[in-house]
């Protein structure tokens, strides 16, 4: 395998340090765009439990915004509460920018890779043909062993580029959809934060607040 590699000449060591680079960023996305870490349940309801109270708690609001991103951006919009809807909407969009632009991380490089590895291929084919050329013109063509080396690199180059750029353009394009989907949840939780701020809480969701204190009103009934 290593000689397969030598014999694509000295631009396979750009090739092969881009083929690194894109796998670790692959598995860094991987990670970091994992729904349960950016869009998290518990701060859904973190964040509707403040925005059922009559007061933030700087304890709560803290806590959403070490949680997560969708955290952040709520927080932004439950620190802001009591001022009018553009208002809410200005400060959760603000913080929504931010967030979003942390979720881009390192996909541009990934693009950049998945297009620049093809013609860092094509020129290897560009030298190994030149090689081909300078072996024609000093050996004539009745020697294929002077041929075999310049047709080697241009092959070897050119499928060494393809093979780390294709999976890089497929998995760019995967998380940048993967980001579209997590940002318009965000945004939908957003937007129903700033509906309880602003018009208060939907009668579901009174009631859902108000259900564990009836149960213990029940509880302490029947223990009397």
């Amino acid at each position: 395998m290593f000689e397969i590699l030598l014999s694509g000449g000295w631009l396979m060591l750009p090739i092969i340090l881009c083929s690194v680079v894109a796998l670790a960023i692959i598995a860094e996305r991987f990670y970091a765009l994992n729904v349960s870490r950016v869009v998290p349940q518990r701060a859904r309801n973190l964040a509707r439990r403040c925005a059922l109270q009559a007061a933030a708690n700087p304890e709560q609001l803290q806590a959403l915004r070490t949680d997560s991103p969708l955290g952040r951006v709520l927080a932004a919009g439950l620190h802001n509460r009591g001022q009018s809807r553009e208002d809410l909407k200005s400060a959760i969009e603000e913080a929504g920018r931010q967030e979003v632009h942390g979720l881009n991380r390192y996909l541009n490089a990934l693009g950049t890779i998945a297009a620049i590895t093809p013609l860092l291929g094509l020129l290897g084919t560009v030298v190994g043909m030149i090689s081909v050329f300078a072996a024609i013109t000093s050996a004539g063509v009745g020697d294929p062993t002077a041929l075999a080396g310049g047709i080697s690199q241009a092959l070897m180059t050119t499928a060494a580029g393809l093979f780390v750029a294709i999976p890089s353009l497929v998995f760019s394009r995967y998380f940048h959809r993967r980001v579209d989907d997590l940002v318009m949840a965000m945004e939908q939780e957003s937007l129903a934060l700033v509906n309880t701020l602003v018009d208060g809480p939907t009668p579901q969701q009174s009631a859902t607040a108000a259900a564990p204190k009836v149960t213990r009103r029940r509880a302490a009934t029947t223990t009397n």
